[in-house]
């Protein structure tokens, strides 16, 4: 079952319960899945798993950064509105990535590379990234090649 049926049975099951946070980030979720899935026959080519995970990612990344500015901004209600959509998002996203794991990817990268300073940051990251994808937070990634690699 793809992704976008198997969000679609869960907004059955949200119908159900009721659940309208879950029914309505379910349909947030499944319309910009659709969307993309429009751009992509414009261009000729089909959805693939990558860019299912890449619309599911980008939309935990959209309520992650709105749970920041609405906690700077104290509008607390706000950001545990986007905390419960973000719980649900992540209900889609694959595995997450172990701190472990994310170190080997990036020292994987770093030898595959030849990164010795900090000037390889954007030879290993790009690298790592492509491995990490949809499993690991980017700023995580970010952090730990900085680190990594000496860099400030």
């Amino acid at each position: 079952m793809g992704l976008k049926e198997h969000i679609s049975e869960q907004m059955k099951s949200a119908m159900k319960m009721p659940d309208k946070t879950r029914l309505e980030t379910l349909r947030t979720l499944r319309a910009a899945l659709m969307e993309k899935e429009v751009e992509m026959r414009g261009a000729h080519k089909p959805m693939t798993q990558d860019e299912d995970t890449a619309v599911v990612v980008s939309a935990a990344k959209k309520r992650k950064e709105s749970i920041e500015a609405f906690e700077k901004g104290g509008r607390n209600d706000l950001a545990e509105q986007e905390k419960r959509e973000l719980a649900i998002i992540q209900e889609f996203l694959p595995k997450q990535a172990s701190a472990e794991d994310i170190a080997s990817v990036i020292e994987q990268a770093v030898l595959e590379t030849g990164a010795t300073s900090a000037a390889d940051f954007g030879k290993v990251m790009p690298l790592a990234m492509k491995q990490l994808k949809g499993r690991a937070d980017g700023k995580v990634v970010q952090e730990m090649v900085k680190k990594r690699l000496g860099v400030a």
